[in-house]
């Protein structure tokens, strides 16, 4: 007997060898059909580092004296991302509830609501931005409805999934005592999923801060305007104290923002 399950352990085990010598000849096959597709070259690569190489070295050193006048696209950006931010959490927390399994009222509601959400956050910043600049003109107020869209059905999603993951024992213990649906959510839901959504706040506030800035590039406000009219005017150095600034601000939103999410998260 124990031959044969020898003999069993050793066609199982060539079963498996099989299916991972496949699957790694499918995914090296795969990488370079894909490689082919999008032009992969490492020598077109090298043949266009001395073309970066000249550019850097139009930038440097970059010009401090626009500091002054880079002050109030900083704080619209800042801006920008803290009321697109704003926005987004107040379209997503009546969406969430829709969209998630164990509070939504019927399966034909919640995966509605789920295309809802895939939607709004499957169309990019960008599209949208294009979008609402046409419609109320350029400047920041654009680039803010744009973060709000887009934000909205990721903050959704998130937020959603926090509520499916809740205990469903306080959920239990509070209808049974009679609740209304608005009083289970305040007091057996809400406070088991405030610290995930204020965690998942501060991370599209950050998502949203890089995002502003390459909104601006295309008309929607913020220091990504500055950095483009500077790139269009040949103004290296002054592009270059632009992505200094750039980097200074989202390096300092990215840290405040890990602290806040770590004391929000602490047991």
């Amino acid at each position: 007997m124990s031959r044969y399950r020898f003999l069993l352990g050793s066609a199982w085990t060539t079963a498996r060898v099989a299916v991972w010598v496949g699957t790694t000849v499918a995914a090296v096959a795969l990488l370079a059909w894909s490689a082919d597709g999008i032009g992969l070259s490492v020598t077109e690569l090298l043949r266009g580092l001395p073309w970066v190489a000249d550019l850097v070295s139009r930038m440097l050193p970059p010009n401090w004296e626009v500091l002054d006048r880079l002050a109030k696209p900083v704080l619209e950006t800042v801006q920008i991302a803290l009321w697109g931010t704003l926005l987004a959490v107040v379209m997503a927390i009546p969406l969430c509830f829709l969209a998630a399994r164990n509070l939504s009222p019927h399966a034909i509601v919640f995966h509605g609501m789920r295309q809802v959400l895939n939607a709004l956050r499957g169309i990019n910043e960008i599209i949208f931005a294009l979008i609402f600049v046409a419609a109320v003109g350029l400047g920041p107020f654009a680039g803010v409805l744009a973060l709000a869209i887009h934000g909205a059905g990721m903050l959704g999603k998130f937020f959603a999934e926090a509520i499916e993951e809740i205990e469903p024992g306080p959920v239990e213990a509070v209808r049974s005592t009679g609740a209304s649906p608005v009083q289970v959510v305040v007091f057996a839901v809400l406070p088991q999923v405030i610290p995930s959504w204020i965690a998942s706040t501060l991370y599209r506030f950050e998502v949203n801060l890089r995002a502003a800035t390459v909104l601006g590039m295309i008309g929607a406000g913020g220091i990504g305007f500055e950095l483009v009219s500077a790139m269009k005017l040949f103004q290296y150095q002054d592009m270059a104290t632009s992505v200094v600034v750039i980097l200074a601000m989202v390096m300092t939103a990215d840290y405040l923002s890990s602290r806040l999410r770590a004391k929000v998260l602490a047991p």
